[in-house]
């Protein structure tokens, strides 16, 4: 018999690398993971124009799961056991994520790109995962300190009644902590929701200097917009996974004025970057309509990430090469380094705070 079945499992097959994506494509959040399959297409188009990687074509098979753990993990047990791809990418969500995690571990099938930044999914003992961005650790502990530095001591905290939530206010509790504070308040959001009015109340009765808000785009335009006409004005920051341009378009120009916003990708719209001149050149290659962004950015690094680890695996790949690949030297992709280690499946501590500034212009 030939080796063909193998190939087939290991999701190459007739010169073709399959990967896998879930991410949700539709409902409130569809536009987070629209931006990364853009990003990722972009950089596969580029890479196949030029003879794809030892000769083999790229394709994404992306699956839609609404922000929802259910289908996360029905899509996830697809893309191993019906589509067989080679690995998965482009993961999105702390709670999809967690529970994808042992059918990928049991799978052995590397998961590279996740959008969290759970310390409980940066566990070495987790041997096939690999996240590329920064984690929500390293998120707050930017954001306290560059509120510190404004003298600002009085924090709350919003956050969404799932993981991502969960895990960005233990952050911010141990950012905290380390300088012997604690939040003023802290108010849940429940997850794929915007009733932000117990959250109001309960923060503005604090009256803080800053809120730092763990969650999505909708409820934190939402808890913005009433905190406000509450009477209060304080520092709004919030983590990266809220989507910048999203929150300018839910809150309006000049509702969003002054928010600031944690980023772990570097600036989609300048030019310090080599791999954001190839992003926004491949990008315009690729479509026409579509708009830069931070998510579009992190979806083409993703890529970028998988292709170069790819080529360093050699021209008869394997899963167990591709992650041996992923744990040698550090990446420099463009200007941006990713490096994991022998122990380590956190691939970057980037971090920077961006504001949105007038006319909805992001400024970093």
């Amino acid at each position: 018999m030939t080796a063909a079945p193998v190939l087939a499992v290991d999701g190459i097959v007739d010169n073709t690398i399959l990967l896998g994506m879930s991410s949700p494509l539709s409902g409130p959040t569809g536009a987070y993971g629209r931006q990364m399959k853009e990003g990722i297409e972009a950089c596969f188009e580029r890479v196949n124009a030029n003879g794809g990687v030892a000769g083999r074509r790229l394709k994404l098979v992306a699956l839609d799961d609404g922000y929802e753990v259910d289908p996360a993990v029905a899509n996830a047990r697809r893309l191993i056991e019906q589509e067989k791809v080679f690995a998965l990418m482009g993961f999105y969500g702390t709670a999809s994520t967690t529970a994808v995690l042992p059918l990928v571990e049991r799978a052995a099938v590397p998961l590279i790109g996740t959008i969290t930044g759970a310390d409980s999914l940066r566990d070495p003992a987790i041997r096939h995962m690999f996240h590329l961005r920064a984690s929500y650790g390293n998120e707050t502990e930017a954001i306290v300190r560059a509120l510190q530095t404004l003298g600002m001591t009085r924090i709350a905290v919003l956050y969404q009644d799932d993981g991502f939530g969960e895990a960005g206010l233990k952050g911010m509790r141990a950012a905290l902590a380390s300088r012997k504070l604690e939040p003023v308040a802290a108010a849940v959001v429940p997850r794929n929701s915007v009733e932000v009015a117990a959250a109001v109340s309960t923060i503005a009765a604090a009256k803080p200097q800053a809120v730092v808000m763990v969650s999505l785009y909708r409820p934190t335009a939402a808890f913005v917009q009433q905190l406000r006409r509450a009477g209060l004005s304080p520092y709004f920051v919030a983590l990266s996974p809220v989507g910048t341009d999203q929150l300018i378009a839910e809150l309006g120009v000049e509702a969003a004025r002054g928010v600031q916003v944690a980023q772990v990708i570097p600036y989609p719209w300048g030019d310090k970057f080599a791999i954001v001149r190839d992003y926004k050149r491949d990008l315009a290659a690729h479509s026409r309509t579509a708009a830069l962004s931070y998510y579009g950015l992190e979806g083409y690094i993703n890529a970028r990430l998988v292709v170069a680890a790819l080529e360093r695996a050699g021209a008869n790949p394997t899963r167990e090469r591709l992650e041996a690949a992923l744990r040698g030297a550090p990446f420099d992709l463009g200007g941006f380094r990713v490096g994991f280690g022998p122990r380590s499946n956190e691939g970057s501590s980037y971090v920077e705070i961006s504001v949105i500034g007038a006319n909805g212009r992001i400024l970093n």
